[in-house]
Order: structure tokens, then C-alpha cells, then sequence
């Protein structure tokens, strides 16, 4: 009698692991494959986007199959950072990972996407670019394969695949090679330049050089796409096409307009998955705002899996899609060896630009975006007066604010935030800029030296996370001390002396923003010198020089290069650059920088680029260096 019991338990429990698996098996087959061909560096120079100068037939077929975003954007104009956004479905600068190749620890509450589709089943590879901006050990264990040869044919059949495909025929240093003129496919001369490009030799031939990468580019799509279809997939096979950010001519990667941030996107959708359409036909213009934040919610949504809470984006396709937002965000932080700070934030129409490092001016001086023929070109055309007045801005100043009427002013020249005609514009959008920055608990306003210190134990989105900063406080502080408004002065004197050496920094940042008017700010500046953080005596150190004190100003840049941390001395290093002092004292002092903290294996050591461009600015010899392992 048992043993019959046992037997027909065994067998119910048989019937039902085989009922499972056949379940398991039946949904296996309906999840859609999902393709991803990304490219890097290129705006949406594509024909279908109505860019008759472009040869891009695949992509222009690709488009008439499925759906064009007219409003798609990187949240970040530079690889990194924009990666990291897409990876983890948070803004790089809420996670504290908004400068360029830093690798800090990620938080454990943020997952990164692919975990959770390889829990649905999928098989997921990688081919092969990662850059998510976070310690390497926290994403070296989230792909099947990550590599050169990772491909979706590799995985057990009937299991549903994530593929992405990586091609870097378009980027940045596809310039750093000069082509002959006569083996370019588009001629120089038919270039339509940008009305900020001087019309130089270089840079029409960069642009034409470009155009060609972006054929290039697109016969490489042509190839995967047709793979795609001799594998028999592609009616199972959701694709999407996108560029990993703007790019890639001088104002367009690293800064927050259209040009840097603005991405071709294309979602092509197979008829049995046609309860995903975004509109009732293929071949439609998608005029939704979508930006990199909401990729990883968008793949959950497609795939049943709920979207966990801390994702910041909006899912655009799927069972969760939401409204359509009215704003996409952007942020820029560090660049390589260059400190900036700015925020943009889009609608339909406008893009308000926020400007947090107001004395520094657009064209600063990058190693890697100068090997490009085109940016020496436009900066000697500018040093000999050949550039009118909307080619010269890039090398001036930038205002605390900007404001553009994209339908009006596609090239972002006319800046419209003095316009007493877009007030209410700009309030709209200024609030807008405000409220995103304290809803992600944006880490952009804490300088990276004491970033590192604090978050030394935990990750900054942890910290922030805590309520032990006053970041709203923070925040508010910084916005009135980057007005550059002379009214001000007297608070940003009090704020030297605030307990927050972050709120000093901004201080002493409102100061530096004022120029000559903050003649009066000299003393209260000295005492700031001695300072326990290094960001705010350089800060207080370069205000100071500008208003005569130069040799005070001087010593305390130099002492900062003794300070441990890499991105303390980097940041001095920026400032004694923009003083064009390069005395004995200072030469001697970064060669003894460079001497003491030649086994310093940080990731990246920022600070010997700038050395290294002002041992040539200098017409030193680099090969007195010795940066030993650093480099």
C-alpha cells in the first residue's frame, strides 16, 4: 500500500515537473530575442533623418521596418558615463559615476540589467566593449560571454538571446588618422559646416573623413542585419540600433547640446511581437522623448520582469510603458584630465543648459580631443581672429545659463536665456534642472577629492542616501554662487567660513566666478588658503591670482601637488594650466609630484596629463619624466 502511494506521488510530481518545463519551454519560445547594434560616436548624420549628405542605406532600410525616435538622447556626451547609465537604469551622476573613466564601487542596491534577464532565461552576450564606468569586479561576472566572440549562436537551442554588437568604425579616433583627401568617398568641398566651425581645410576634411566613417559604420549594420536573417531569427528578433552618444566633431562629444547628446535610435519590431508597436505602422517617426535611463526599464517591461524601484528611467515599449515624459536630463562631469560641470535638461522644443564652472571656457584644452586636425585648426583660426563672433564663443567664458529653441536654432548658437521673451521658459525649465537634480540626489556637486574620502567605506549613492549631507542645501548654494551677480558677493564671503568645506567650495567657486569684482573677497580668500580641503584652496588659490595676488596664489597651487589623491592634484594642475605661469617654482614642483607619486597605480592618473600637456606647452622635454609605472 506504500509503496503504490509513493508511486503515484512520484508520478503526480512527474507529470508536474513535466507540465513546468513544458511551461517554462512554451514561454521560452515567446520571449522576443532582443539584438542591440550600437555604435559610437556619431550623431544622427543618417539619411533616414534627413541628412542628404549621408550614404546609409541599411540603417535607412532598418528605419522603413520599424520605428525612428526623433527625440532620442545619451544622458551623458562621452562614453562612460553614458554607459554606466544604460547598464544600470540610473543616471551616472545619481550614482556617483558621472566622470569620465573613474571606476568607483557601484552600490549592491543598483543590479546591472543583463542579471536580471539571464534570471528570465535569456542567454546574454557582449561583443564586446563594456566601459561602465564602476570597479571592474562588480560587472565581470553579469554577461554568458563577454569578449570578441561572443555571439547569440553560442547559446542552447530554442533559448531566447540578448545580443549586443559594439562597433567602433565611428569613433572619435577614426579622425586621428589622416585619409588623402583623394581616397575620401565624400568631397570636403560639399561638407555643410556648422554655422561655430571656421571653414578650414581640416576641418571640412575631418567632416567629409567622418561622413565616410558613418558609411563604413552602416555597411558593418548591413553585415549583422543580413546574419540575423540567414540564421533564420529574425522573426523572433526584436533589433534596436542606436549611437552610444553625440560626436564627433569639436562641440559636439563631451558637451550637452544636440550634437553631443542627440543619437540616432531605431527599434525594428517583428509582426508576431505587434503589441509592442509604438505606432500602428512600421516606417513610423516616433516623436517621444527617450533618453539612455530608460533602456533597462524598457527591456524589463518587454520581458514581464517589474521594474525595480530604484530605476530612474520611464519604459518606452512593453506591459509597463509609461506616459510620455515631458523632460529628458543630461550632465556632464570631468572629462579625461578636465574639470567641468554642466547640466541640460530637454523638452520638445528647448534645451536649458546649466553651467556650474562659469569661468572656464568651452574650448578647454583636452589631449584626446586634439588629435583631431580639425581642433588645432579651429584654435589657431581663432588666436589669428579668422573666427567670427559665433565661431569665437567656444573659446570665451560660458555663461551661467543657457537656453535654445531647437525648431528654430538646430545648431544651438543663439542663446536665448537673457530673452526676457523666454522667461517663462526658462523658469519652467530652471526648476525642472533643480527638481531632477534633489530627486536623484545628484553626487555632481561634491568635488571628487572629498567624494573619494567620504565614500571611501561605501558607495556615494549609499552615503547620499543616508541624509548626512545637506544636499539641497548644497545645491542651492551652488546655484547662487555660479550667478556671477556682484549683489552676491557678501554671502559668498560668509560662506568661507560655513562648517561644510563643500558649501566653501561652492563659496570660494562664487568668488572665482565673480573676477575683478571680488576684490573686496581678498582677505577672507588668504585665510581660505589654509583651508583643510585642497578643492577649496585651489578654488580660493586661482580667485586669488586673478586679483593681483599672484605669488600667494602660486604657493598654494603648489602645495596642493603634495595632496594623496590623484584628482586633488589633477584639479590644481587645472588651474595652473589657465594661469600660464610656468616659472622654475612650478616646474620643479611638478617634477617633484611626478618623482613622489610615480608608483601611484590609480586607474587613470590624470594628473600626468596635464603635466605631460604642460611640459609641451612649454616646449619641455617630456622624456625628463619619470612617471615611473603610473602611466
Amino acid at each position: 500500500m506504500t509503496m503504490k502511494k509513493n508511486n503515484q506521488f512520484l508520478g503526480l510530481a512527474l507529470l508536474t515537473t513535466i507540465g513546468l518545463n513544458a511551461c517554462q519551454s512554451q514561454q521560452a519560445k515567446e520571449l522576443p530575442n532582443i539584438l542591440w547594434l550600437t555604435s559610437e560616436d556619431n550623431s544622427p548624420l543618417l539619411g533616414c533623418y534627413g541628412d542628404v549628405f549621408a550614404t546609409t542605406p541599411n540603417l535607412d532600410q532598418l528605419a522603413s521596418e520599424g520605428f525612428l525616435y526623433t527625440h532620442a538622447y545619451a544622458n551623458a556626451p562621452v562614453c562612460a558615463p553614458a554607459r554606466n547609465t544604460i547598464i544600470t537604469g540610473v543616471y551616472a551622476n545619481s550614482g556617483g559615476h558621472q566622470h569620465m573613466r573613474s571606476y568607483y564601487q557601484k552600490s549592491d542596491i543598483i543590479r546591472l540589467f543583463p542579471e536580471f534577464l539571464r534570471e528570465k532565461g535569456y542567454y546574454c552576450t557582449n561583443n564586446s566593449k563594456e566601459d561602465y564606468n564602476i570597479a571592474a569586479e562588480q560587472s565581470d561576472s553579469i554577461w554568458n560571454e563577454s569578449s570578441g566572440n561572443a555571439h547569440y549562436k553560442n547559446r542552447r537551442p530554442d533559448q531566447p538571446f540578448f545580443a549586443i554588437f559594439n562597433s567602433t568604425i565611428s569613433h572619435e579616433s577614426s579622425l586621428h588618422k589622416w585619409v588623402p583627401t583623394e581616397e575620401l568617398r565624400h568631397n570636403p568641398v560639399e561638407v555643410q559646416l556648422p554655422p561655430y566651425h571656421p571653414d578650414t581645410p581640416e576641418m571640412r576634411h575631418d567632416w567629409a573623413q567622418y561622413y565616410d566613417k558613418v558609411e563604413d559604420m552602416d555597411t558593418w549594420i548591413g553585415e549583422k542585419l543580413k546574419e540575423l536573417e540567414e540564421s533564420g531569427l529574425a522573426d523572433n528578433t526584436i533589433v534596436f540600433y542606436y549611437g552610444d552618444h553625440g560626436g564627433v566633431l569639436g562641440r559636439s562629444k563631451r558637451f550637452v547640446y544636440e550634437t553631443g547628446t542627440r543619437v540616432p535610435f531605431i527599434v525594428r519590431i517583428p509582426e508576431k511581437y505587434k503589441h509592442l508597436f509604438p505606432a500602428e505602422k512600421t516606417g513610423s517617426k516616433i516623436n517621444r522623448l527617450i533618453s539612455f535611463v530608460d533602456l533597462a526599464p524598457t527591456l524589463l517591461s518587454i520581458i514581464g520582469v517589474e521594474i525595480p524601484d530604484y530605476m530612474q528611467g520611464d519604459a518606452f515599449l512593453g506591459n509597463q510603458k509609461t506616459a510620455d515624459p515631458q523632460y529628458a536630463c543630461m550632465f556632464r562631469g570631468r572629462m579625461d584630465e578636465r574639470y567641468d560641470m554642466s547640466r541640460a535638461v530637454r523638452d520638445q522644443r528647448f534645451r536649458y543648459i546649466r553651467n556650474y564652472m562659469p569661468y572656464r571656457i568651452y574650448g578647454q584644452h583636452l589631449n584626446y580631443l586634439w588629435k583631431a586636425p580639425s581642433m588645432p585648426s579651429w584654435e589657431q583660426a581663432y588666436l589669428n581672429g579668422e573666427c567670427n563672433e559665433q565661431q569665437s564663443i567656444f573659446w570665451n567664458t560660458k555663461p551661467a545659463e543657457e537656453l535654445y529653441d531647437t525648431e528654430n536654432d538646430p545648431w544651438e548658437v543663439n542663446n536665448l536665456a537673457e530673452d526676457p521673451n523666454y522667461s517663462e521658459v526658462m523658469e519652467r525649465m530652471r526648476k525642472a534642472n533643480n527638481d531632477w537634480m534633489i530627486r536623484i540626489f545628484d553626487t555632481g556637486f561634491i568635488p571628487e577629492a572629498k567624494r573619494n574620502m567620504m565614500a571611501e567605506n561605501q558607495p556615494i549613492y549609499d552615503l547620499l542616501r543616508t541624509g548626512q549631507l545637506p544636499l539641497e542645501e548644497i545645491i542651492a548654494t551652488a546655484e547662487l554662487a555660479t550667478l556671477g551677480k556682484k549683489e552676491n558677493l557678501p554671502q559668498l564671503i560668509q560662506l568661507l567660513s560655513n562648517n561644510s568645506e563643500i558649501i566653501r567650495y561652492w563659496g570660494a567657486t562664487g568668488l572665482l566666478s565673480l573676477g575683478p569684482d571680488a576684490q573686496s573677497a581678498k582677505d577672507p580668500l588668504k585665510n581660505a588658503l589654509e583651508d583643510s580641503s585642497p578643492n577649496v584652496v585651489t578654488v580660493a588659490a586661482e580667485a586669488l591670482y586673478y586679483l593681483g595676488e599672484e605669488e600667494t596664489a602660486l604657493e598654494a597651487l603648489l602645495n596642493v601637488l603634495d595632496h594623496p589623491d590623484p584628482f586633488a592634484r589633477t584639479h590644481a594642475l587645472n588651474a595652473i594650466d589657465y594661469t600660464n605661469e610656468f616659472t622654475p617654482e612650478v616646474q620643479d614642483a611638478i617634477m617633484t609630484m611626478t618623482e613622489k607619486f610615480k608608483d601611484d597605480r590609480s586607474p587613470n592618473r590624470y594628473d600626468l596629463r596635464v603635466v605631460e600637456w604642460l611640459l609641451d606647452k612649454n616646449n619641455i622635454d617630456k622624456s625628463t619624466l619619470d612617471t615611473g609605472t603610473a602611466l
